[in-house]
């Protein structure tokens, strides 16, 4: 197979994400079942319109340069090859988005995709600017120095990420059970776009949900907890210049006022929310006192014993 000629999936896809967000958005306003608001949608429009051309030079080049200096093996083109490449590079997608929740500088490029308030097709075209200047193309090294070549890489993530354009939607409630249980769902991916603190920082899969049970990040959408959208912080604002780069400017003013060394790194490489006085929350803050008051609540109001029992 010659992997000069395999196409970019993602630009393929183009129209079809077009037709399918015109589609919810006239689902959405015969049924009320989706929402859409029109400077949001823009916003997110915009968003994509600047994502890919820069980032995906980084990564191609240092992947490159890694087959041709530093490379195992070579695992070839069998069909057998692209699909160990797609399974391997969810997982590396995994973590990834891990990282991207839990490291301010990998945050500061991945939080515009969680910017919005509302929760449509729209909102999966609301990607990054900024991920070139972030050290997470660096994830995909060594499944290069396995073997794998970059060309087979960047194939198998377009089709990564064509599948996760669909699960951006309130319109599909629940998959089948054995659907749910393997693969990332609308429901699923609901959960981590919440800013609810129940549902803070879970549910990082790309394609395959295992990797959250796995690793003890999953979630499950509650009924009777509707998902809140957005930021624990929202923007207020639609400017697609602050969006891209409001964290980044947060970082800089943060980093340049404080104290040593250590805080500096710190409020590059810790948790958002992280301040050296603990005056900022992060996730895992708001989500132990959630947890916490959830738990006085309960046991200052027990559930009712089934009189059946």
């Amino acid at each position: 197979m010659a992997l000069d000629k395999l196409p970019d999936p993602t630009v393929l896809a183009v129209p079809a994400f077009v037709l399918f967000v015109l589609a919810e958005m006239l689902y959405g306003w015969k049924t009320g079942k989706v929402k859409f608001e029109g400077r949001d949608t823009l916003t997110s429009l915009l968003m994509g319109l600047g994502n890919t051309s820069l980032w995906l030079g980084t990564l191609a080049f240092s992947m490159f340069y890694v087959w041709d200096n530093y490379r195992l093996f070579d695992l070839g083109t069998n069909l057998w090859v692209f699909a160990f490449a797609f399974v391997v590079d969810d997982y590396k997608y995994y973590w990834l988005h891990r990282f991207g929740h839990r490291i301010r500088w990998m945050w500061a490029a991945h939080v515009i995709h969680h910017s919005s308030q509302h929760y449509n097709l729209s909102t999966a075209l609301r990607q990054t600017w900024t991920g070139r200047w972030t050290p997470g193309f660096l994830l995909a090294i060594p499944l290069v120095i396995l073997g794998i070549h970059p060309e087979i890489i960047l194939f198998v993530g377009g089709l990564n990420l064509i599948y996760q354009f669909w699960i951006h939607t309130e319109a599909i409630d629940k998959m089948p059970k054995w659907f749910e249980a393997i693969m990332n769902t609308p429901s699923h991916h609901r959960v981590h776009h919440g800013k609810n603190p129940r549902y803070l920082d879970a549910n990082y899969a790309g394609v395959f949900i295992l990797w959250d049970k796995i690793h003890g990040s999953f979630v499950p959408e509650i009924e009777s907890e509707p998902v809140e959208y957005g930021l624990v912080q929202d923007l207020g604002t639609f400017n697609p210049l602050r969006v891209a780069f409001h964290e980044w400017i947060g970082i800089i003013q943060d980093m340049w006022s404080a104290k040593g060394l250590k805080n500096k790194l710190m409020f590059l490489v810790g948790p958002p929310g992280w301040t050296p006085d603990g005056s900022r929350k992060t996730s895992e803050m708001i989500k132990a006192e959630w947890a916490d008051a959830h738990e006085a609540s309960y046991d200052q109001n027990p559930p009712m014993k089934d009189p059946a029992e």
